[in-house]
């Protein structure tokens, strides 16, 4: 799996899961039980994960939505 976006914003993530299910990209929602051991400070950002084969699939959708910003770097950029 890939990291599509990484964020504290529970919306974000949740809009964003609501597209990648919409469009039957399979993600997951890793760090999201890490809250509990920081006390819910946000501190540590959750990451939405896309199988590799979905990766770019995954990263035209989050262009189309106009949230190109949030996208992390592609593998081999920085």
């Amino acid at each position: 799996m890939e990291e599509l976006v990484r964020t504290n914003d529970p919306v974000l993530i949740s809009f964003l899961e609501s597209i990648l299910e919409e469009a039957g990209i399979k993600h997951f929602v890793a760090d999201g039980n890490m809250s509990i051991l920081e006390g819910s400070l946000a501190m540590i950002p959750r990451r939405i994960l896309v199988d590799a084969d979905q990766i770019q699939m995954a990263r035209k959708l989050v262009r189309d939505a106009g949230l190109e910003h949030e996208l992390r770097p592609e593998r081999g950029q920085s």
